[in-house]
């Protein structure tokens, strides 16, 4: 048998040499379709983003999975729109209050780090949801709680894995990591929710939990793996909150689109809160029908994040931005109709 150390060091040899063949041979092909895909995908060239992305890919899957099955969970509980909604609101007013804050907290120290505090945590968080179902005595105030939980840790989580980004590909190939970032976001919401609505109906909403407590083992390899990263590229910003608060608000361009996503996030994309009530009580459908509606959502979301990986101009982003609104807009006014 091979040695722990050995097949630590063997897997991500494994992962550099399959990566290293499709790349040289994108790069060896020069059609121009061949030079466009190696253009779209030229983050993946750098290691350790390789590693982080391949491993939030997978994290992201059991993350749907687990959102899919709490609402569920929580409607089988109480059969209750208002608890759903405070459920929605547990988990998520904590990131609006502590984002900023967090962000600050973040410029100051190792991201990876904390990257692997914060994941470790919802790891424990998912495993005592899926312990709690399994045992059978699951209550709802638990599940308020554990979303509360939950929130706080994704309130340093998200600016954190933002952040760290740009210490794994650098300016030159942020953008285009942003956009392979977006794409794996929704590539796992089109498929987490469609196993949830599968295991829920087969194994329930325990095994859900269970399957993303295990997923984030992925991510946390990730980050074992990585090529140690130089302590020169990592932030020290001695910034205060007001500093960013007031640099965000004297740029009109970067002000106006933070506002614009308050209103549509906090205004336009709530739905995905009460859709286990659409679901069970107005369509009088399962759990298998629950997960195929969120991962429609998911599926227009990464046809349009595979968009924006191309080469984009500043009036293209905002030809984009504008039909993106307007469609988003109808088709919740059709929704609701």
């Amino acid at each position: 048998s091979t040695p722990l150390g050995s097949q630590r060091e063997a897997a991500p040899a494994i992962h550099d040499a399959l990566a290293a063949a499709v790349i040289a041979c994108v790069v060896m092909d020069s059609s121009p379709a061949r030079a466009s895909l190696a253009f779209r995908f030229r983050a993946l060239r750098h290691r350790n983003f390789r590693l982080f992305w391949t491993g939030q890919l997978v994290s992201v899957v059991g993350t749907w999975m687990q959102s899919v099955a709490q609402g569920w969970l929580m409607h089988r509980l109480t059969s209750s729109p208002l608890m759903l909604g405070l459920l929605g609101f547990c988990q998520f007013v904590p990131v609006t209050l502590f984002s900023l804050s967090a962000g600050v907290v973040v410029d100051r120290v190792d991201k990876r780090r904390l990257i692997l505090i914060t994941q470790t945590l919802a790891l424990l968080q998912a495993a005592t949801l899926a312990s709690l179902v399994t045992a059978g005595v699951v209550r709802p105030w638990m599940v308020l709680a554990l979303a509360l939980a939950f929130g706080v840790i994704n309130a340093f989580d998200l600016p954190a894995r933002q952040s760290f980004l740009i210490e794994l590909v650098g300016k030159e190939d942020l953008s285009n990591a942003i956009a392979l970032n977006s794409a794996a976001f929704n590539t796992a919401r089109v498929f987490g929710p469609a196993v949830a609505g599968v295991l829920l109906a087969t194994i329930g909403e325990g095994g859900c939990f269970w399957v993303n407590a295990i997923s984030y083992l992925a991510v946390l390899a990730g980050l074992a793996w990585m090529t140690p990263i130089d302590s020169a590229e990592q932030g020290d910003s001695s910034a205060t909150l007001m500093d960013g608060v007031r640099y965000a608000w004297s740029l009109p361009p970067v002000r106006n689109l933070l506002l614009l996503l308050g209103v549509a996030a906090g205004l336009g994309f709530q739905y995905m809160v009460l859709l286990p009530v659409y679901a069970r009580d107005i369509l009088h459908t399962g759990a298998p029908a629950y997960g195929l509606m969120v991962t429609a959502f998911g599926l227009g979301s990464l046809l349009s994040a595979m968009w924006m990986t191309r080469q984009l101009s500043r009036w293209d982003l905002r030809r984009d931005l504008l039909v993106g609104l307007v469609s988003g807009g109808l088709g919740m006014g059709f929704f609701a109709w």
